[in-house]
């Protein structure tokens, strides 16, 4: 049985893009707290990479593949959490 995927889409341009103006992060939470708000930015980037390149379910969302659309947008690898944490995203 071979697998079926479905045609990646070009993703958009960057300066196609709303620019929303940056916010600065509230103080003096603990560390882990900057970690984990990260973490969820960074794997909502890619889970909304994935959803434009027609990865809808998370039995599509291999650790690969995310990897993979991760390089393409320009964020760093995302570790074994973050792919977690995409697949958690897609509906």
């Amino acid at each position: 049985m071979t697998a079926v995927h479905a045609p990646q889409r070009p993703l958009p341009q960057m300066s196609t893009l709303p620019v929303l103006p940056k916010k600065p992060l509230p103080p003096g939470r603990p560390r882990e707290w900057y970690e984990t708000h990260n973490r969820r930015l960074k794997a909502m980037r890619i889970a909304i990479a994935l959803l434009d390149t027609g990865v809808y379910t998370p039995e599509q969302a291999h650790n690969r593949r995310i990897r993979t659309v991760a390089a393409r947008i320009g964020v760093h690898p995302p570790s074994l959490t973050t792919c977690r944490l995409v697949r958690a995203l897609l509906p």
